[in-house]
């Protein structure tokens, strides 16, 4: 099995996938949020995450990894 270090093509296909940074807009329940970028509203997951409305969550997959800044809103995820 090869791993990052071993990827000889332009794209390797673990490395490549990328996050994209989408501000939380309404909590769905405790697991599920909308969320937008810069287009239509997700609906995303935020059960990895202390999310609450107006926190900027870095979104992979339709799954927020991380909080990367906190908004003004005091409903937690």
């Amino acid at each position: 099995m090869t791993g990052p270090a071993d990827c000889s093509a332009d794209v390797c296909v673990t490395c490549s996938d990328e996050a994209v940074p989408m501000t939380v807009i309404r909590l769905m329940d405790p697991d599920l949020a909308i969320a937008r970028a810069d287009g239509l509203p997700e609906e995303i997951s935020v059960a990895l995450v202390d999310a609450s409305v107006g926190d900027t969550v870095l979104v992979h997959a339709k799954e927020a990894i991380a909080v990367i800044s906190r908004g003004s809103g005091d409903e937690r995820a």
